[in-house]
């Protein structure tokens, strides 16, 4: 059974910072962060393949880094400059199957497991 727990969320001010994290289970293809608020669709925010590449959302390149520490099945999502409209319920996602191209890494309808997510409000 595949678990994935998230943790890190919480509300601050336009401007600072916070850090997710989601511990995973097992080897998996491709692990991402998706958000949504209230009214909208979840969109993905950044995805991280077992190979170490990176793929951000436009919304958040330069303020938000994806890592993973593989001996620690951990996920991270580092973000910076945080602003009011980063406010949703984040969630930590895998893939374990096939492997997908860049267009479609984003894309949440390819993802098998998720969390139960972490809520980030920030604040103006």
């Amino acid at each position: 059974q595949v678990r994935l727990v998230e943790s890190g969320g919480g509300s601050v001010q336009s401007g600072g910072s916070l850090r997710l994290s989601c511990v995973a289970s097992g080897s998996r293809n491709y692990m991402a962060w998706f958000r949504q608020a209230p009214g909208k669709e979840r969109e993905g925010v950044a995805v991280i393949d077992n190979a170490g590449s990176t793929t951000y959302a436009d919304s958040v390149k330069g303020r938000f880094t994806i890592s993973q520490d593989s001996d620690k099945n951990t996920l991270y999502l580092i973000m910076n400059s945080l602003k009011p409209e980063d406010t949703a319920m984040y969630y930590c996602a895998a893939r374990y199957s096939a492997l997908l191209p860049p267009s479609s890494r984003l894309l949440a309808q390819w993802y098998t497991y998720w969390g139960q997510g972490t809520q980030v409000t920030v604040s103006s």
